[in-house]
């Protein structure tokens, strides 16, 4: 029996396979759509009722006031309008993460500086 097992691993050693058993990795299974956490967050968080294209936004200003309108309109948010608002904005740039460009990312960056004015928080 031993010599059976140690026959199948040279086997397994010269055709360059290995049997693993249960150790396979499932990375065609991570990245379907459902599970794609973050965006689902996005569309269905209790935060906000967000404005498609929102973040896609020119002005840093139109960002701004668009999470506001979209922040004080919520009837599902759980914390205040502020807090939801840039909320939402930080979590939009945290999960970008580096394939943010840089543009787009100081746009945000400004938009959170614009929110801080539009909510009286300076």
């Amino acid at each position: 029996m031993a010599a059976r097992k140690q026959a199948t691993r040279n086997t397994a050693r010269k055709s360059g396979t290995r049997k693993t058993g249960t150790t396979r990795r499932k990375t065609a299974a991570r990245k379907t759509p459902s599970n794609r956490w973050s965006q689902r967050v996005t569309r269905e968080s209790d935060a906000l009722d967000l404005k498609r294209g929102v973040f896609k936004q020119t002005s840093a200003k139109k960002i701004a006031a668009s999470l506001k309108r979209s922040a004080e309109q919520s009837k599902r948010r759980k914390s205040g309008a502020y807090r939801s608002a840039l909320s939402m904005l930080t979590f939009y740039i945290n999960r970008a993460g580096k394939t943010l460009p840089q543009a787009q990312r100081a746009r945000l960056e400004r938009a959170k500086g614009e929110l801080k004015r539009q909510f009286g928080r300076d």
